[in-house]
């Protein structure tokens, strides 16, 4: 295992991380399926023995489920001075803050009156947005609960949106975490780079998470140099695409309910197992996965400190890790000429229908 370090933060860490979005399970429909704890507190202590020092979640995966199984395998392993804890905020799934005109429908989709709910019980839907300081303050007692930790080493702002970022008011309830000794470092995980861009310029967020990937390289253009240049950590998320780079999916895969691929249409499904056949028919070497060959593009690009693929099991760990020292493809962000050119023909296949894709990573 390689380590770089996370921006400005000086945190070392492991240049492949593991990503805990799945792990969360499929009860409340926005993962990757079915899990077993058993097997994902395995993959945990595996990634623990191969090196991994990086793990990130958030609140709402699994409605607190991926910060529960993360704080019981690291402290089982006696693990927690060893590794570098990040989580997210700001999908409200608690029974707190509830807007009054969508109390009626959810009580409806409850089966039963919303007042029945103890009051902060956390509930099987996410009904808002909420970074007010307040909120931020419960939820992060929460997630320090379910962590088992007494501070978080990295805070994420889950999606906050662009016009929060440039109010530039939401940093202050952090800095306050931060002084309270609840939390190390904050940053911010977006969906958009131009909301990546608006955090730097406001010059509060220590880090930046996002997608980047084979089929998703918009924010390399512009806000990587930017974070290069001010010494903010990239993470790197979705290094698989949503397990399309995996090179599992073809053509005609469909989704069991609760996977939230289910829910996209069968285009999109299509247009993105075409473009990974595409790229591992270019790209892939003997002796390489697809899913290694994916991530080692993620960390070719120098501003990215640390890229998080998901992982269910000890052999998809494995996997991943291994993915550290496999031929490097030389990317770096910017693929040219007569590969580039087949590069981006895929990349223009996957992100046909990109639109329907689920919003919460």
């Amino acid at each position: 295992m390689n380590y770089r370090t996370l921006g400005r933060t000086g945190l070392r860490v492991s240049e492949i991380g593991f990503g805990g979005w799945a792990i969360g399970g499929a009860a409340f429909g926005n993962s990757y399926g079915p899990t077993d704890d058993a097997a994902s507190r395995a993959a945990i202590q595996r990634a623990l023995e191969l090196g991994c020092t990086f793990f990130d979640a958030a609140d709402v995966y699994g409605h607190g489920h991926s910060e529960e199984l993360l704080g019981q395998a690291l402290h089982d392993a006696a693990a927690r001075d060893q590794v570098i804890i990040a989580t997210k905020v700001g999908a409200n799934f608690y029974h707190r803050d509830v807007d009054p005109a969508l109390a009626p429908g959810l009580s409806r989709h409850l089966g039963r009156p919303l007042a029945d709910f103890p009051a902060d019980a956390v509930l099987p839907v996410v009904h808002g947005a909420n970074f007010r300081p307040d909120y931020l303050r419960f939820a992060c007692e929460q997630s320090l609960r379910r962590l088992r930790c007494e501070v978080i080493d990295l805070y994420q702002l889950h999606n906050p949106g662009l016009a929060l970022i440039e109010q530039g008011e939401i940093w202050q309830a952090l800095d306050d975490l931060k002084q309270a000794g609840k939390i190390r470092f904050y940053g911010v995980s977006i969906h958009q780079p131009v909301e990546g861009i608006a955090a730097l310029v406001g010059g509060k967020a220590d880090t930046i998470q996002v997608v980047y990937n084979l089929l998703d390289q918009a924010a390399a253009s512009q806000l990587f140099p930017l974070a290069l240049a001010l010494q903010v950590g990239i993470i790197a998320r979705e290094p698989l695409a949503n397990g399309f780079l995996a090179g599992k999916y073809g053509p005609d895969t469909r989704f069991a309910p609760g996977d939230m691929r289910a829910t996209w249409p069968a285009d999109y499904v299509t247009a993105r197992s075409r473009a990974a056949q595409t790229l591992a028919a270019e790209w892939v070497r003997p002796g390489q996965t697809l899913a290694q060959a994916a991530i080692r593009f993620a960390l070719d690009h120098p501003a990215v400190s640390t890229v998080i693929p998901g992982a269910k099991t000890p052999g998809q760990v494995e996997q991943n890790l291994a993915a550290g020292g496999v031929w490097s493809a030389g990317f770096g962000g910017d693929a040219k000429g007569r590969e580039g050119a087949k590069h981006e023909d895929a990349k223009r296949e996957g992100a046909k229908g990109e639109g329907a894709k689920g919003r919460r990573g």
